[in-house]
């Protein structure tokens, strides 16, 4: 594999698992003519509740991947992976193996919008173990305003009911006003929550439902596509490097008829998918 190349290729999206297609789906709305490759690591997902080296070293492996497909740029679409991998990747690994190539997050357009919604400068952050363990928004967030306040809840049952598509009924109101009650009890004064992970969107209805009505939540996908756009703009020769046929193709490293059924969830499409290995 020629890392050097600079052939153009279609935009990379990877995610541990089905939550990216949100970020996908966003992405290909404001940008319907580009070409994507969706990689979801669904084989060993959850990415929530494992430890920093295995997230870099599953993460390292879907990005190389990515880049043997021809991607010149990958998004990250994992909050869990862009807290644990995305610096690492960026500062070790590109320099050395793709310095031309490159790898963006969802973490920083995310809190680069903030700053124009909230008015008490208390933020809460809701994520997976991992996200919260790893305070890479706290640390975004006070790099970008010294001022405000963070505060996080994990939300270790949220992903398994969207995954298992369980999140529309009502036995997922227990644990959505669960977690949200813990937040807001950190301090009352919070008025802006991010949904620090890419699977929350499809529980917004509910999550507006336990939230104070003058707490706005705040979902990822359509800053991201801002920010992504934004990027390409003022990254011309980047964006050269982008095929433009507006073609989009799914990989999975599991079954793909279960990718395929929950893509339609997420995506409100049907969609072929393939199986890959990851090594």
């Amino acid at each position: 594999m020629d890392l050097n190349n600079k052939q153009p290729g279609p935009i990379g999206i990877f995610d541990s698992g089905y939550g990216g297609l949100t970020i996908l789906g966003n992405i290909r709305k404001r940008m319907p003519e580009y070409d994507y490759i969706y990689l979801g690591d669904n084989a060993r997902a959850p990415y929530g509740t494992r430890s920093f080296e295995i997230v870099y070293e599953f993460t390292r492996e879907a990005v190389l991947k990515l880049f043997e497909y021809g991607c010149q740029l990958v998004i990250l679409a994992c909050n869990t992976a862009s807290a644990k991998a995305l610096r690492s990747i960026q500062q070790k690994d590109l320099p050395r193996i793709a310095p031309d190539r490159r790898v963006l997050g969802v973490i920083r357009p995310t809190v680069e919008a903030i700053g124009g919604i909230t008015n008490t400068g208390k933020i809460g952050v809701l994520g997976t173990t991992g996200t919260i363990q790893s305070q890479s928004y706290l640390l975004e967030i006070k790099k970008l305003y010294p001022g405000y306040e963070v505060f996080g809840e994990a939300c270790p049952m949220w992903v398994p009911l969207v995954e298992n598509n369980e999140h529309q009924f009502p036995g997922a109101d227990y644990f959505v006003r669960q977690n949200i009650d813990h937040l807001m009890a950190q301090d009352t004064s919070i008025d802006t929550v991010i949904l620090g992970c890419t699977h929350y969107p499809l529980l917004l209805d509910k999550i507006r439902k336990f939230l104070p009505k003058e707490v706005c939540p705040v979902p990822q996908g359509e800053l991201v596509a801002g920010s992504l756009k934004n990027y390409l703009f003022r990254h011309p020769d980047m964006d050269i490097r982008c095929t433009k046929n507006a073609t989009c193709r799914f990989l999975t490293t599991e079954s793909p008829q279960k990718f395929s059924a929950a893509a339609s969830l997420f995506l409100q499409e049907k969609v072929e998918v393939s199986r890959i290995v990851l090594e």
